[in-house]
């Protein structure tokens, strides 16, 4: 198997906030994904001791004490809060970050937030994906989940949805450390989808400007991968990018896509002609498609495309428009913190194993 290069064009840096956080980024340093560098931040140091990632952020060594959140993320933002000089510091020198948590428990649901809001601020190009809670796992966890999706979304570029329900559904009966393993590479996979496009060199190559194009203050997003071979190869593998059950979003509707075909040394850009033709009309014919072209040998007859599709949420007039941060609104404003705090007559969760609520 021929070996792929990578050019180092871009700094990218992404950043695991919580337990699940964690475990993603820990899935992908073990998996050795190249052209970034990885940072965990955690309330609790037991995670961060056992974590392989060399770069370890402490939240809230004070407000805590190294034990976690709780699962309350108005503790989360507090720790976070109280190490936002180390964030800072963290976030440093990047073009391009990435921020992925699991939503509904404390320190990821909490933190993520302010990374954003602090990336935002130095001008970097900041994406989050995350995943929303197992039904499972009951309704105090998800409507801290839909609150922190909300607080979220104010201070990230573009904001990718996987949903552990969708999950469940699609992978069917398998146990449950299996299934938070699957969310973990649902995660892993749409980092490396992305540093792949910047840093693989390529027949029609993708940079970080059309990454930032296509990203920049962008809303919701949809990243998916296709493989297929045959007479209608590229046509299949496209259908496959874009039907993805585990993100909570569609095609239908983008208004700027990035579309990369991979295929043997036998590809021709029939098969690019013929991805490119179906994700346009997927999308509903009024989609601006950068698209690149790159040969791996491995993949002898196969083609692989791959898809980022943004724009769904934005009006046409304000689509290249990106939007302005109050500084102080997360720090400063109640509101934000009490859209943490479920209501008193939500379902209690304490029948939730301890397991779940450790990966908040």
């Amino acid at each position: 198997m021929s070996e792929l290069q990578y050019n180092q064009v871009a700094k990218i840096k992404v950043f695991g906030i919580g337990g699940a956080g964690c475990n993603a980024i820990n899935r992908m340093v073990e998996d050795e994904l190249k052209g970034v560098e990885f940072f965990v931040a955690n309330t609790d140091l037991q995670v961060l001791n056992i974590s392989p990632c060399k770069n370890k952020i402490i939240l809230g060594r004070s407000t805590t004490k190294g034990l976690g959140a709780g699962a309350n993320p108005e503790i989360g933002l507090k720790a976070a809060l109280e190490s936002e000089e180390d964030i800072k510091a963290a976030l440093k020198g990047a073009d391009m970050v990435f921020l992925t948590a699991g939503l509904g428990g404390g320190t990821g649901t909490g933190a993520a937030p302010l990374f954003a809001k602090l990336a935002h601020e130095m001008g970097i190009l900041t994406i989050g994906i995350v995943t929303k809670p197992f039904s499972f796992e009951g309704k105090k966890r998800m409507d801290q989940a839909l609150a922190g999706l909300e607080n979220l979304s104010q201070y990230t570029d573009s904001l990718i949805i996987v949903s552990n329900n969708q999950l469940l559904e699609a992978i069917g009966r398998i146990p449950f450390m299996e299934a938070f393993r699957e969310a973990d590479n649902v995660l892993r996979q749409g980092v490396q989808t992305i540093t792949d496009l910047i840093a693989v060199p390529a027949v029609i190559n993708l940079d970080f400007a059309d990454v930032r194009t296509v990203m920049e203050a962008q809303g919701t997003a949809l990243i998916g991968i296709g493989m297929s071979q045959g007479e209608n190869k590229a046509h299949e593998a496209a259908a496959k990018a874009i039907t993805s059950p585990l993100l909570e979003a569609h095609i239908r509707g983008a208004k700027k896509a990035i579309v990369n075909v991979t295929g043997g040394q036998n590809i021709n850009l029939m098969d690019a002609d013929d991805a490119v033709r179906f994700i346009r009309e997927a999308a509903g014919g009024e989609v601006d498609i950068i698209f690149g072209v790159a040969i791996n040998e491995s993949l002898g007859d196969n083609i692989i495309v791959t898809v980022i599709a943004t724009g769904f949420d934005l009006p046409k007039e304000n689509i290249t428009t990106r939007p302005t941060v109050e500084a102080t609104k997360l720090v400063n404003d109640p509101s934000t913190i009490d859209k943490f705090v479920p209501k008193e007559d939500d379902a209690d969760d304490s029948s939730i194993p301890g397991f779940f609520k450790s990966r908040g």
